[in-house]
Order: C-alpha cells, then structure tokens, then sequence
C-alpha cells in the first residue's frame, strides 16, 4: 500500500489540511506539513478515530474556503465594456 500524504485525507473529508495536521499531532504523529506523509496503519487510526464525525458533520469541520483568490491563480475574465450610448439629440 502508497503511504498518503496530509492533504490528500484533509481532501478526502473536506476539511482543511491545518485541521488533520492538529489531529494527527494529537494521535502522537510527527507531521511537519501538508506534504507529509503518513504509514497506512497511521492512516487507518485515523479513520477509525475521525472518518466517522467528518463523514457525518459532511464536511461542515473547518473547510472554510476563503475568499481571497489563491496567489498564481487565473484571474476571472474582466467584464465586456459596453460601446457608450449615443447622445440624445438636443
């Protein structure tokens, strides 16, 4: 079995990578990052620990996404300019 990174369980429950990172530090894990990986077995404490309660919140736990654009995202397209009315006539 692949080792799983951080973010990728904060993605499978909805919840932000922050929040796993917490929980898993609480487990007794040594996580430095969202990029960290962790051991199947770790993974598997996990799930049986906190899958249940982020299933069932739905992923309502701390997955605020903010709403700020992210640094080096696509910036949304500008909107057309309208031509200008035409004078009326005096």
């Amino acid at each position: 079995m692949a080792k799983t990174r951080v973010h990728e369980l904060a993605k499978q429950y909805g919840v932000e990578s922050k929040f796993v990172l917490d929980k898993l530090k609480e487990m007794g894990e040594f996580v430095k990052s969202a990029s960290s990986t962790v051991e199947p077995p770790v993974e598997m404490r996990f799930k049986k620990q906190f899958g249940a309660e982020l299933k069932a919140a739905g992923g309502a736990a701390p997955a605020a996404e903010s709403s700020a654009p992210r640094p080096g995202a696509p910036r949304p397209a500008a909107p057309a300019a309208r031509p200008a009315a035409p004078a009326a006539p005096a």
